[in-house]
């Protein structure tokens, strides 16, 4: 095959499935002066016409959109290079200014009227304002100054949520290796419901899966930021020995199909059902890898391949939690390590308030219109005690999340609750009761399934029960009770 295999993701958004991911650009210009822009876009210039058409960015990648906007110029009118790029605003209000310019950010950069794709970025779900953001940018699709919409780094639970709010999603770009296989599960499966695709990032770990590293000893230094952070997922998947297990199960296939490790690594990665592309990375300043890379729509991996590989992943250990939890909670598989002082500074939602009168005694309030009228706090603190009133699914002043949906509520429930504990020094770690409020108790998968999800390690004591009826659209409450001892 000369070019790379095509698909079309929508009427608008038709893309190659190898797409070159701009990344390294930020590493190149870490350390440096920033890359001269007609020199870099000649280099992209070339994939373009060798087929590999299809760029991914973000606006934290250097000049990667301004380099992407040269490139774009050169095209103008049908058939120009596609430009996804990604927005990952700090948590805070996303109102429709805020949304616009972010936006805008983008469109001036890569000096086009029209985003491809724009992907959003969020770094907690425990600040809701991701759902504001979403709307924010479904009503500029609509205004024509956005193709398509999606996300990065959402894990299986908040990307159903965002869904059943009816955010128009056609994409979510994740890690996925024969490393990392933590998208082939549930959030495969939701795609699959859903119709919505994902990009696989990570494919090869930063060049490890690569016949140069077959049989080497563990590098005991790694100077590039790409590299430092795959190397953390080999550890987290059971270290080096483990990982050369994969390797060799790959190299065997490898030399039957008469391709190398990384076209396996990568192949392997494209036959799954759920994912529309895997982004390589686009080389600006080093030696290229096209040819190579064409060679994966050469073959294709039978039963005996993949049983080979799953005895190798036998002797792995899976990659801690769901996808995009590397960005949220430890062990903090990325590239700067340890995120928590970073998330640390992120302002919570909820404003801890001393009650008047009551030395130690803290409440928080979630502005939501139910505890002025009703005169209640969101929760309480009492000395080690946290207690959490009734919660469900109200957005903002209002506004029921996913109406109709137990599961994706319960979701939503779960990271308000979340959020009211530690804006009064607790956890969800720290959390001993729920009690669950149902609607429906016909329905009590769903709901049950995301409270396992968050409280599957924590194991508090726990009560579901159905009830006459709930206000409105909501078809869950939950209420807990947290101690906290340190």
């Amino acid at each position: 095959m000369d070019v790379p295999e095509r698909i079309k993701l929508a009427d608008s958004l038709d893309i190659s499935r190898l797409v070159c991911g701009l990344w390294q650009v930020a590493d190149i210009e870490k350390d440096a002066a920033p890359l001269e822009l007609d020199g870099a876009a000649d280099a992209l210039d070339a994939y373009a016409a060798a087929g590999f058409d299809t760029f991914d960015m973000a606006d934290h990648y250097g000049s990667a959109e301004l380099i992407a906007g040269r490139l774009l110029a050169r095209h103008p009118g049908e058939g120009r290079p596609v430009a996804m790029t990604k927005w990952c605003p700090e948590p805070g209000p996303m109102t429709p200014d805020v949304v616009r310019r972010g936006v805008q950010d983008r469109l001036d950069r890569l000096g086009v009227e029209r985003v491809d794709l724009l992907q959003l970025h969020w770094w907690t779900f425990e600040h809701p304002a991701w759902l504001d953001a979403l709307h924010e940018m479904a009503k500029l699709r609509r205004e024509g100054l956005i193709g398509e919409i999606g996300v990065t780094n959402f894990d299986a639970a908040h990307l159903e949520l965002a869904l059943a709010d009816g955010i128009p999603l056609v994409s979510n770009q994740v890690s996925f290796s024969l490393v990392d296989r933590r998208a082939a599960g549930d959030l495969s499966a939701v795609c699959r419901r859903a119709g919505v695709k994902l990009f696989a990032y990570g494919t090869l770990c930063g060049g490890f899966l690569s016949d140069r590293w077959l049989g080497r000893p563990e590098p005991e230094t790694i100077a590039d930021w790409s590299r430092s952070k795959y190397k953390r997922f080999i550890d987290a998947a059971g270290g080096w020995a483990a990982f050369q297990g994969i390797l060799a199960a790959a190299a065997g296939i490898g030399r039957k199909h008469g391709v190398s490790i990384s076209n396996v690594a990568t192949r392997w990665v494209l036959e799954h059902e759920a994912v529309a592309a895997a982004i390589i990375g686009a080389r600006i300043t080093e030696s290229e890898h096209r040819v190579d890379n064409l060679k994966l729509f050469s073959f294709a991996l039978d039963d005996e391949d993949r049983a080979r590989l799953a005895e190798a992943f036998a002797a792995t250990r899976p990659i801690p939690g769901d996808c995009g939890d590397e960005y949220r909670r430890p062990p903090y598989l990325t590239a700067s390590g340890d995120l928590s002082h970073h998330l640390d500074a992120i302002p919570s939602v909820f404003e801890a308030v001393q009650v008047p009168g009551r030395p130690g005694r803290l409440r928080a309030s979630s502005g939501s219109i139910w505890e002025g009228i009703a005169g209640y706090s969101r929760a309480l603190r009492i000395g080690e005690r946290i207690l959490v009133s009734g919660t469900t699914a109200t957005h903002g002043a209002n506004r029921c999340v996913a109406p109709g949906d137990p599961g994706a509520q319960t979701t939503y429930i779960l990271d308000k609750v979340a959020a009211s504990l530690n804006a009064l020094g607790g956890g969800m770690e720290d959390v001993v009761r729920t009690r669950i409020y149902v609607r429906d108790a016909s329905k009590w998968e769903p709901v049950s399934r995301a409270h396992g999800r968050v409280f599957g390690e924590v194991l508090p004591a726990n009560t579901l029960v159905e009830v006459s009826n709930l206000v409105g659209d909501y078809e869950v409450e939950i209420e807990a009770e947290a101690i906290v001892e340190r």
